[in-house]
């Protein structure tokens, strides 16, 4: 034991209760009457041998921290994290029972890679000069080929993701559950001349130009992603329903379910494909898109505007449905960012009006038509536009009337679903609805810097197909993190007002570095000490690095 602080000389104390022995490097010291000890790092790989000459040489002789050399760090904490919860989530097994076999580990390799790094494939093939990530998997070689441990695993993970999703199926849905179903759009660039998935349509990203995907993305009512698929990027949502029973009845073999699904998608055209047959009771939640609500309120003297109220649903049911209930409700804040919206909106192509208007050059009152009629074809507030062109000028006034009967209806949104009563109460039905954020945030999740969803960097359909398949599996991965960090994300721990993100948390762990070190001539590696921080998140995730 050293009595001079400042000295601060080095021991090894080995510890043989584990497996394989381990030395951590320490250093012992008073201040102030107490004894205290710093961590310098643990020292694995050595046989209890070397630790015991390694110990006696410090013991011989005085050595100072400038005696040990840490010659070089790689990235270790974030990698091991992810791939510890594949395993301690059995995504491992649930992807091939044979664990041990290295087209799995490559796959492992890309699912946690891309949580903690993103990019191209290519890209993280070339991590592992700074990062232990393949070497966790047995990748030692310092030039890792693409087609061998990414492109030829994603064909093999590719024909295996309906058992992957089965699996991940029997574990996270039963019979009764609630399914929740979403779609969204990522677009591409570049040509994709040969792909049958790639098309224009409605565009998320506000990408015109672009041709682009289409996602759906089951999950279940906690957001824990199950199953995956992707669309041609033109096709509508509603259109994409059939095929997601079909799976959730066949392939998961499910038979009684409740399917809630965003405004829109479930149709009246749909809802004939959602019938309970004689083995599967399909039942649904849903909302009524705009101009349904009005339709709704125009047509049935049941339904009226003063009945929504912003306390709690307002259950009704109509005498030609009986077996249909529809929730009213009623949001006032998103009343006035709706009307807020609409008023940004009328402003905007009044704007471009008077643009159109005064012309810089000599123009009729054809040519000003064309461009007045693509300006009001685009927007989606030109119905409230009452136009004139006459000796290629430019009239128009804002319809107030029209503007008022709209805002009538903002705030206002009506659920519906043939759930029973006695199966869900009418607030139950509209929390079930309003479950469907969490596969909101899936999505914000595939399309933040973490996952890298986009740009898809694949020509090929199978290819892509299986790249966003990587995304789900990888966001998998972070929503069991996020899960076991319910504490950390709801209450920091230092009683801060400090704001923990999962990206935050994963740059925090990056920083536990495995460093290769040389100690009077001997060459080892340790694991560097987690600090206070870096200890809490993994006391919450429950892992050890190794």
């Amino acid at each position: 034991m050293v009595n001079d602080k400042k000295s601060k000389r080095i021991h090894l104390e080995i510890q043989t209760h584990r497996k394989n022995p381990i030395g951590v490097f320490r250093t012992t010291y008073y201040d102030k009457g107490k004894v205290l000890h710093d961590n310098l790092g643990s020292l694995t790989g050595l046989d209890l041998d070397m630790l015991k000459m390694i110990q006696a040489t410090l013991q011989g002789a005085t050595v100072m921290k400038s005696d040990f050399h840490i010659k070089s760090g790689k990235e270790h904490g974030a990698s091991c994290v992810f791939l510890s919860i594949a395993k301690d989530t059995g995504l491992d097994k649930m992807i091939y029972s044979r664990t041990s076999e290295q087209w799995v580990k490559d796959v492992l390799a890309m699912v946690a890679g891309r949580a903690v790094y993103g990019g191209s494939k290519l890209a993280l093939t070339r991590v592992n000069s700074t990062s232990t990530l393949w070497e966790q998997v047995g990748i030692y070689e310092d030039d890792i080929d693409v087609d061998v441990h990414c492109y030829d695993p994603m064909d093999i993970l590719f024909a295996r993701q309906n058992t992957i999703q089965r699996n991940l199926a029997k574990k996270h849905l039963t019979d009764g559950v609630l399914i929740l179903y979403d779609m969204t759009s990522t677009y591409l660039e570049g040509e994709y001349s040969d792909s049958e998935l790639a098309g224009f349509g409605y565009n998320r990203d506000k990408k015109k130009g672009h041709k682009q995907i289409n996602i759906g993305l089951l999950c279940n009512k906690d957001g824990c992603p199950v199953a995956v698929k992707v669309f041609k990027g033109g096709e509508k949502d509603s259109q994409t329903v059939r095929e997601q029973i079909e799976l959730i009845k066949k392939d998961f073999g499910l038979k009684d379910i409740v399917f809630v699904g965003d405004r829109g998608m479930v149709t009246q055209a749909r809802l004939n494909d959602m019938a309970p047959g004689k083995e599967h009771s399909m039942l649904k939640i849903s909302a009524l898109t705009h101009s349904r609500i009005k339709k709704l309120c125009s047509e049935s003297e049941t339904v009226q505007l003063s009945l929504f109220d912003e306390k709690q649903p307002i259950e009704i049911v109509l005498p030609d449905k009986p077996d249909m209930r529809y929730a009213l409700c009623l949001n006032p804040i998103r009343a006035q960012k709706e009307k807020q919206t609409r008023l940004e909106m009328i402003e905007k192509t009044r704007r471009k009006l008077d643009e159109i208007a005064s012309p810089k050059k000599k123009t009729d009152d054809g040519k000003l038509g064309v461009r007045v009629g693509k300006l009001i074809a685009n927007s989606k507030v030109g119905k409230f536009f009452d136009i004139k062109i006459q000796d290629a000028k430019v009239y128009y006034t804002v319809n107030e009337s029209k503007v008022a009967e709209e805002e009538q209806f903002d705030g206002h949104y009506v659920i519906f679903t043939d759930v029973p009563s006695e199966q869900m109460t009418i607030q139950e039905v509209v929390d079930s609805y309003r479950a469907l954020v969490n596969v909101e945030q899936a999505f914000r999740n595939l399309k933040s810097p973490t996952l890298e969803v986009r740009p898809v960097y694949h020509r090929i359909d199978d290819r892509i197909r299986c790249h966003v398949f990587l995304c789900m599996l990888s966001y998998y991965l972070l929503w069991h993190m996020k899960q076991r960090l319910k504490p950390l994300f709801e209450n920091d721990f230092t009683g801060r007002n400090k704001e923990y993100t999962v990206e935050h948390v994963i740059n925090i762990l990056r920083n536990i570095q495995k460093q290769n070190v040389e100690f009077q001539g001997v060459e080892s590696t340790f694991i560097s000490d987690a600090n206070d921080e870096q200890k809490k998140i993994l006391d919450l995730l429950k892992i050890k690095l190794v």
